[in-house]
């Protein structure tokens, strides 16, 4: 048996996760001084609305204790781990996995991963891997899994205000100024573990122009899309799901998923975005 393992900023909430099988170990997020787990002791809108009124909200990765409890515990009814995780150039949540596991006799049935991603694309390679296992795989099949996955997704974030960007000391005050005085807002991708701004667009066409680069990049193929949204702004996410479903991609499967509180305490409320995969 082979069990996979990954961490709270995957973005699937603990009972989706438990349903399909797939074991959670959760990062913290502070607020006003009090440390809560992510995803299991407080809600994303929670982290949002706190935000909207000029608070700060602060993360820490899962501790190495935690994971050598959580190792011990699988390793008990399973012969592998496949430890699944936020890019190491984010957190140091990876690190910690992979300390944890040289200090266990198991640790060669322990296998842990940098997925170079977060959020909704580290939960499409981490449910990837699920399946794999589900389907009979090996232990290197899920890991090849994940790979595949960061290799033939695409996806593509925008925010919709820059203060938290300036707040989390990822763009300075100026930059801030010139872009909310020009109507822009930075379109982000996954490069190399890091979340980088790779165009900047005006805010109203940010989603047409996302979509665009989802037809430019797969065509008439069928594929899955994932919308996520940090927030549950019902209006908005109905907007974004009338977009994709106008905007001429073979869509074979959808899901719209919150963008949870730790991602969402460096991006902030109203960040959103779309990622597609090929189906197979």
């Amino acid at each position: 048996m082979i069990a996979v393992l990954t961490d709270s900023t995957c973005d699937l909430p603990p009972d989706s996760a438990r349903q399909l099988g797939i074991h959670l170990l959760p990062l913290t997020v502070s607020l006003r001084e009090r440390r809560m787990l992510d995803w299991q002791e407080i809600d994303p809108d929670a982290v949002y609305d706190h935000m909207k009124t000029g608070g700060m909200a602060t993360t820490a990765p899962v501790e190495v204790e935690a994971f050598v409890r959580k190792y011990e515990e699988l390793l008990q009814t399973h012969d592998h781990v496949v430890s699944i995780h936020l890019s190491g150039k984010l957190s140091d949540t990876v690190r910690h996995a992979q300390q944890a596991a040289r200090s266990l006799d198991g640790r060669h049935r322990i296998h842990v991963v940098d997925s170079e991603l977060a959020s909704t694309p580290l939960a499409e390679a981490v449910m990837a891997a699920q399946a794999t296992v589900q389907r009979g795989g090996s232990h290197l099949d899920a890991v090849q899994a994940v790979q595949t996955v960061g290799e033939e997704m695409f996806a593509e974030f925008s925010v919709a205000s820059l203060e938290y960007l300036r707040r989390g000391g990822r763009i300075g005050r100026a930059q801030e100024f010139m872009a909310n005085m020009l109507g822009v807002r930075p379109i982000l991708q996954f490069s190399h573990g890091e979340l980088k701004a790779v165009r900047r667009i005006k805010a109203d066409q940010a989603s047409s122009d996302m979509l665009e680069q989802l037809r430019a990049r797969f065509g008439h193929e069928p594929i899955s899309v994932t919308i996520a949204h940090a927030g549950r702004d019902s209006g908005r996410i109905n907007a974004l799901r009338t977009a994709v479903a106008s905007s001429g991609l073979n869509v074979r499967k959808g899901r719209v998923q919150l963008i949870g509180p730790v991602i969402g305490a460096h991006v902030g409320p109203g960040t959103y975005g779309f990622m597609a995969c090929p189906m197979a």
